[in-house]
């Protein structure tokens, strides 16, 4: 039974193309006609009662389904009246005499009434609607998307959540993109009755009074009735689908049901309720108006409206929604959506108006943590309808990100501009500016080698990330460059990487308190214990967040929070070393996350690092000064300067590497070099011998010294 409930839809069909094929007796019509007036009654009720058009998302397939069971009872009707001289069923007969009531004339005038307004009122409205929302849907998509990815990367929803948001966004798209087709069908379908209708009364008088040799009136008489019947039982279904398909295709900002939306929202308008009493009203002067009648309605109108706009007064939130019942940007959170339509409330129409409040000026103030900003030729790579990927690509370097340094990045808000090149692209941290790139989209990065076989044709440039020359080469000429030596690379990974390296570089500015505060929570799940010693009595979250800020400023991952607070405390307790030597602290979490540090610039069990002569670190030793902060090294202009150049020579020594360059001191003198070094070169780092695991092995590449011109300015 349930096999068969199943392909009921499918057994329905084939019965309905069976319509257009048998013949059938005038008391199966009547059935058919009967099933027709309550599905489409059904349908009707329906888009009333759902709050949104994806809970009837069948309904384009129904609509097909439904036309065609309406034209397949109009063949048989019509096989009926012509072959059974104006005869085809109780209901089609019934319905003409009703509408006629003796007089052809007037009662075909009512029935072709019917069918325009049907054909010119509410089809064609409809179709237009479908149109338009199928076209503003479709253009909507990448907006909701960055919205959904805005509101993935700030936390507001988990990557479930996101996954049925965007699975909305595109079901609503395929829904309207076929209600915009489905609308042609209805049109149709209206056109087809007009065409069945003459068949009807021409045909009939032809075959009556050829045939059957009747007099004119008579064969009238019989057809019309018949042609009216049948138009209208055809008709009535008709409109009745018409008017559902304008219904679900005008739900677009709905909250609740048709009945809901309507009492709500006429309910929040007292004032309109009351004027329009009043209106009615002025009109009883009119001479020959009914007055009773009239006088009647605006007593109501305006006692309606009274009693609504008090109790608005004593329900102030009954206002709020009844005045902004449909509002709403799609893809708010409710409580996102009442804070929108409070601030639209309280905003007055002027802008002018609205900035005479100091306090509203407040809201220009906000900036956002990292922003990207495109020219127009880059919004393919970010719009998601035309196969865009690089809100994926964020994602998954962010997901990345978390994994590897324990950090989670904010949301990066990714907007046009009009102020950049149409190939341009910046990017901002905290309002600010801090890299900027070209992007060709229909071409290919090819990265230089230090010795290519041969030069290949294209646009010389500098890759934004790491600053390597390169060249911008069309895509038939990528193999050629492989073969070449040249790494290719597509321009969204380019993007891509160079948003990574920024923001890499940046990670220390983006922690935030409340950052802090989130992770210290998420770190309480698994070890309560500790963080109620630790915190906030012990470590407080500014001098925590202080410490997790060095650490990602020298690239050490903050993943390992646990160990991180534990010598945080062991430091406070067993060393007795005070709370605000921050530097003391940092160089023992260093120590602690040697495996880790070790971890990222190790390869094969062996580190090449820069190792510093043992003569210059006394000397830099004998240069360290205390200030109010603490201890800062202060080396002579000559001694800098000569420190600088042999650590520029020094570096190209890793050029030919993978591993990035280190250069190794004492845990002495470890971050006061960090310091100095940072200046010019920011991506060095720095480490000292209590941060390299015991079984890795050392390989110095280089060595800096005191040299000469170092020793006379010391």
């Amino acid at each position: 039974m349930k096999k068969i409930l199943s392909y009921s839809v499918v057994l329905f069909v084939l019965t309905v193309i069976l319509l257009l094929i048998i013949p059938l007796p005038a008391a199966l019509v009547d059935v058919a006609i009967i099933i027709n007036m309550s599905l489409s009654m059904m349908i009707l009720v329906t888009t009333m009662t759902i709050r949104e058009p994806l809970e009837f998302s069948i309904f384009p397939s129904l609509l097909l389904i439904t036309t065609l069971f309406r034209l397949g009872i109009n063949v048989s009707t019509t096989r009926n009246i012509l072959s059974n001289s104006g005869s085809s069923g109780q209901i089609i007969k019934a319905f003409g005499d009703f509408v006629l009531q003796g007089n052809v004339v007037v009662g075909m005038i009512i029935y072709m009434i019917i069918v325009l307004m049907q054909f010119i009122v509410i089809t064609k409205g409809a179709e237009r609607v479908s149109e338009v929302a199928a076209r503003f849907t479709l253009d909507a998509m990448p907006g909701k998307q960055m919205a959904i990815d805005a509101d993935l990367n700030s936390g507001l929803i988990n990557e479930q959540q996101a996954k049925i948001r965007r699975e909305k966004i595109q079901r609503e798209a395929d829904f309207y993109g076929s209600m915009d087709g489905a609308t042609k069908i209805v049109k149709g379908d209206s056109v087809m009755s007009l065409i069945t209708t003459a068949i009807n009364l021409i045909g009939g008088s032809i075959i009556g009074i050829l045939q059957s040799g009747q007099d004119i009136g008579t064969v009238l008489n019989t057809y019309s009735i018949a042609t009216v019947g049948d138009g209208l039982v055809g008709q009535i279904p008709s409109l009745l689908i018409s008017t559902a398909t304008g219904m679900i295709v005008t739900r677009a900002v709905s909250e609740g049901s048709l009945n809901e939306d309507v009492s709500k929202q006429f309910m929040g308008q007292p004032t309109a309720i009351m004027i329009s009493g009043i209106v009615i009203a002025v009109l009883t002067v009119i001479p020959g108006m009914p007055v009773i009648q009239l006088v009647i309605i605006s007593l109501g109108l305006i006692g309606g409206g009274y009693y609504l706009s008090r109790r608005l007064r004593a329900e102030p939130g009954l206002a709020m929604v009844g005045a902004f019942a449909g509002g709403g940007e799609s893809g708010m959170a409710p409580e996102a959506q009442e804070e929108a339509v409070q601030e639209e409330a309280a905003r007055p129409v002027s802008e002018e108006e609205y900035f005479k409040d100091v306090n509203n000026v407040y809201t220009l103030l906000s900036v956002e943590a990292i922003e990207m900003e495109f020219g127009y030729s880059l919004i393919p790579l970010v719009d998601e309808s035309v196969g865009g990927r690089l809100i994926n690509r964020i994602i998954i370097f962010r997901r990345q990100y978390a994994q590897d340094m324990g950090f989670v990045i904010p949301s990066i808000r990714l907007r046009d501009s009009s102020g950049l090149n149409t190939n341009q692209y910046c990017i901002k941290i905290k309002g600010e500016e801090v890299a900027k790139g070209e992007i060709l989209v229909d071409y290919y990065l090819a990265l230089e080698p230090e010795n290519p076989e041969k030069e290949i044709d294209g646009i010389e440039t500098i890759e934004p990330a790491y600053g390597i020359p390169s060249r911008w080469i069309r895509p038939e000429d990528r193999e050629l460059a492989e073969i070449y030596g040249y790494t290719v690379i597509d321009p969204l990974s380019v993007l891509v990487t160079h948003l990574s390296e920024v923001v890499k570089q940046h990670a220390h500015e983006l922690i935030t308190r409340q950052e802090v505060i989130h992770l210290v929570e998420n770190i309480k799940k698994t070890s309560p214990e500790l963080v109620e010693e630790a915190f906030p009595n012990v470590v407080g979250y500014g001098l925590f967040q202080k410490i997790l800020t060095s650490l990602l400023k020298e690239g050490v991952p903050i993943k390992d929070l646990e160990t991180i607070i534990e010598t945080i405390m062991e430091t406070i307790s067993d060393t007795g070393l005070p709370i605000k030597d921050v530097d003391g602290m940092i160089e023992n979490i260093r120590a602690a996350l040697k495996r880790t540090i070790t971890r990222m610039y190790c390869e094969d069990g062996s580190m090449k690092v820069i190792t510093m002569d043992a003569e210059l670190e006394r000397t830099m030793v004998g240069c360290l000064s205390k200030g109010e902060r603490g201890y800062y090294l202060a080396l002579s202009p000559d001694v800098l300067q000569s420190l600088v150049n042999q650590v520029t020579v020094q570096l190209k020594k890793f050029s030919g590497l993978s591993q990035s360059p280190v250069i190794l001191t004492s845990q002495v003198m470890r971050v006061h070099f960090y310091r100095l070094i940072d200046q010019f070169y920011p991506n060095v780092r720095v480490l000292s011998f209590n941060e390299i695991s015991n079984n890795v092995q050392i390989q110095s590449i280089g060595s800096l010294t005191l040299d000469n011109t170092g020793r006379k300015g010391a």
